[in-house]
C-alpha cells in the first residue's frame, strides 16, 4: 500500500510539473506574439488560467501530504507530548471538518458549473472548478489516516517534531514527511 501512495504522489509530482511548464509555455508563447506580431492567443490565457487552478488546489493535497501547511508551531511546541498529540488530533479533525466543507460545497456547486462553458475553449467550467473535489477528498483521505494513526498510537516521534516545527536530528531537516 506505501508503494502505492509514493506512486501515486510521484504522479502527483510529474502533473504539477506538466502543468507548470504548460502554463509558463502558453503565457511565454502569448508574451511573444503580442510583442512581436501585435496580437496572441485568447485561448492560451485561458487555458493557462485553468492550469493555475489545478496546480493551486492539487498542491494543497501534495503539500498537506508532506505537511508543508502553514501550523502554530510556536504555540504547539509549548506543551508536552501529550498535549502535542492533542492538539495534533483537534487540528486533524477541524482540518477533515474545513475539507469536508470544502467536498459539499464543491459538490453542491457542480450542476451550476456544468452548465456554463468557458468564453474561448467553450470547456465545461466543472472541469476547472470541479477540482475542488479532487483537493477535499484528498484531503480528508490524509488527514483521517493520520488520525487513525494518532488514535492507534502509531504516529512517530518524527511526525509529532514536525508537529511543532522542530529539525529532525537525524536529517538535519524538518521531520514528517511521507
Amino acid at each position: 500500500m506505501t508503494a502505492l501512495v509514493h506512486a501515486f504522489f510521484r504522479f502527483l509530482d510529474i502533473l504539477l510539473a506538466l502543468l507548470l511548464a504548460a502554463m509558463a509555455i502558453m503565457v511565454f508563447v502569448n508574451v511573444v506574439m503580442r510583442y512581436t506580431m501585435n496580437s496572441g492567443l485568447a485561448v492560451s490565457d485561458e487555458l493557462s488560467r485553468f492550469a493555475f487552478v489545478w496546480l493551486t488546489f492539487i498542491g494543497a493535497v501534495v503539500a498537506h501530504h508532506h505537511r508543508l501547511h502553514m501550523g502554530m508551531e510556536t504555540f504547539v511546541a509549548r506543551f508536552g507530548r501529550r498535549g502535542r498529540l492533542v492538539l495534533m488530533g483537534l487540528s486533524d479533525v477541524m482540518i477533515v471538518g474545513c475539507a469536508a466543507v470544502l467536498t459539499h460545497g464543491t459538490w453542491k456547486q457542480l450542476p451550476i458549473n456544468a452548465s456554463m462553458d468557458a468564453p474561448v475553449s467553450g470547456l465545461s467550467m466543472a472541469w476547472v472548478y470541479g477540482i475542488g473535489l479532487f483537493t477535499g477528498a484528498g484531503i480528508i483521505l490524509i488527514t483521517l489516516e493520520r488520525l487513525a494513526r494518532l488514535l492507534t498510537g502509531r504516529v512517530t516521534e518524527s511526525e509529532i517534531r514536525s508537529f511543532c516545527g522542530e529539525m529532525d536530528p537525524a536529517e538535519g531537516v524538518r521531520g514528517g514527511g511521507e
